[in-house]
């Protein structure tokens, strides 16, 4: 049963303490790094064979088998997919920032251009579940940035395929190759390339602790995204919310995991309670019945706060992935918020909006990681190059200025740089 904390009554690390699963895959991720950096391909078949159970002579989906993967697909779902996508590109198109020039001193010229990645490594589930959501919210972004190439890597079923819903959202984003490779060594050949996967610039999508672990592993090798933990939802809900709703929008997120964090904060113990007795009657009735009850039994909790204004302090503190508002005025809430993910206002706006359909991304920091970072979007497929032009005239009226700064500094090769073009050469 989901435990009840009252802000006040208990301390402080007691309420706050986050349940983190421990881990620690690093020495075996190491070792698949190591394995698939000597042997490429064959350290991915033999992988594959390991991990997935299946003998493949080729990792590259073949058109015929994308065909074959979109005729699959119900025509209503193929619709809502599309939807989805222009739904999703709607939102990240405003995100597009443009390069500048600055030439408002003479004989200056300073800029700064915004260019796209040139090949992005895009990692997809494909265990348990199969996630097109993620192709569709990882992929157009990129697209909406100019990167040139999107490779795509997902674990095959026993029988060598990919689930037929995956290929058909990466046919309606616009994504290029796509291997049949999942876990860490789908990570591992993104990073430094094999003799069938090409090195990438940067790796996103979510996974599994292994291929959490790998990403981190390989960051500095190329770019990633995030590292990502445990889904985690906060509803934050005045006592005029309906318990069922509220208990519903819990278990969004409880069911994808045992790891899991579902939490509730409320200025009502009579909701806090409600809702407590309402998951023990809808928990029975889920499909992942046990995964949600692992989850809202160890990582679940209801906080009662004074009122909405602590409420919200306190989720500030726990930086939520996706946090939801249920009042009735929202908006006033809004400007309180600073930590989360992707925040969804109103009574009527359940988490599943934003995971679905949206279009804001479903990319999100967790584990308290929303205090410094964002959610996926297009600044993360494009790097900035600045540059800077000087006339002599220009230089000359400010070396003197570059060169006494840089001698506080102790680095008289720098000041001597400016100094010399004009022939006032210090020795050290």
């Amino acid at each position: 049963m989901i435990r009840i904390f009252e802000m006040g009554k208990l301390p402080d690390e007691e309420i706050f303490a986050r349940q983190n699963p421990v881990s620690d895959v690093s020495d075996i991720v190491k070792d698949i790094i190591a394995t698939v950096r000597k042997d490429g391909d064959t350290a991915l078949k033999a992988y594959s064979e390991k991990f997935d159970h299946v003998e493949l002579s080729d990792f590259l989906v073949t058109e015929e088998e994308k065909e074959a993967a979109l005729k699959k697909v119900e025509p209503e779902f193929l619709s809502i997919l599309k939807e989805t996508a222009a739904n999703i590109r709607a939102f990240h198109e405003k995100q597009v920032r443009q390069s500048f020039i600055m030439a408002d001193k003479p004989g200056v010229i300073l800029g700064q251009r915004v260019l796209p990645l040139e090949r992005v490594g895009l990692y997809v589930p494909g265990g348990t579940a199969a996630y097109p959501s993620t192709v569709l919210m990882d992929s157009i972004p990129a697209k909406i940035a100019g990167v040139k190439e999107i490779v795509m890597v997902t674990p095959p079923s026993k029988e060598g395929s990919v689930n037929h819903y995956i290929l058909a959202a990466a046919h309606i984003a616009g994504v290029g190759r796509i291997f049949k490779v999942g876990g860490a060594q789908a990570v591992a050949a993104l990073a430094y390339g094999t003799e069938s996967i090409p090195r990438v610039d940067k790796i996103v999508g979510p996974g599994n602790a292994f291929v959490a672990e790998a990403k981190k592993q390989v960051f500095g090798q190329v770019g990633i995204d995030m590292i990502a933990g445990p889904s985690e939802v906060l509803v934050l809900a005045d006592g005029k919310s309906d318990p069922s709703y509220v208990a519903a929008d819990l278990l969004s997120q409880a069911e994808h995991d045992k790891n899991a964090s579902a939490v509730l904060i409320t200025d009502s113990m009579t909701l806090a309670q409600a809702v407590q007795a309402e998951l023990e009657k809808q928990i029975p009735k889920l499909r992942r019945a046990d995964i949600a009850r692992t989850s809202i039994d160890h990582n679940g909790k209801i906080i009662v706060a004074k009122d909405l204004h602590e409420g919200v302090d306190a989720a500030n503190r726990i930086a939520p992935e996706h946090m939801e508002v249920c009042v009735d005025q929202p908006f006033d809430i809004l400007g309180e918020i600073r930590n989360a993910g992707s925040v969804f206002l109103g009574r009527y706006n359940a988490e599943p909006t934003g995971d679905y359909f949206a279009g804001p991304n479903h990319t999100l920091p967790t584990s308290g990681t929303a205090r410094f970072y964002s959610p996926l979007g297009v600044d993360d497929f494009v790097k900035r190059l600045q540059y800077s032009y000087y006339t002599k005239d220009a230089l000359e009226r400010d070396y003197e200025k570059i060169s006494f700064f840089a001698k506080k500094e102790g680095l008289t090769a720098h000041a001597r740089a400016v100094d010399i073009r004009f022939g006032k050469e210090d020795r050290d």
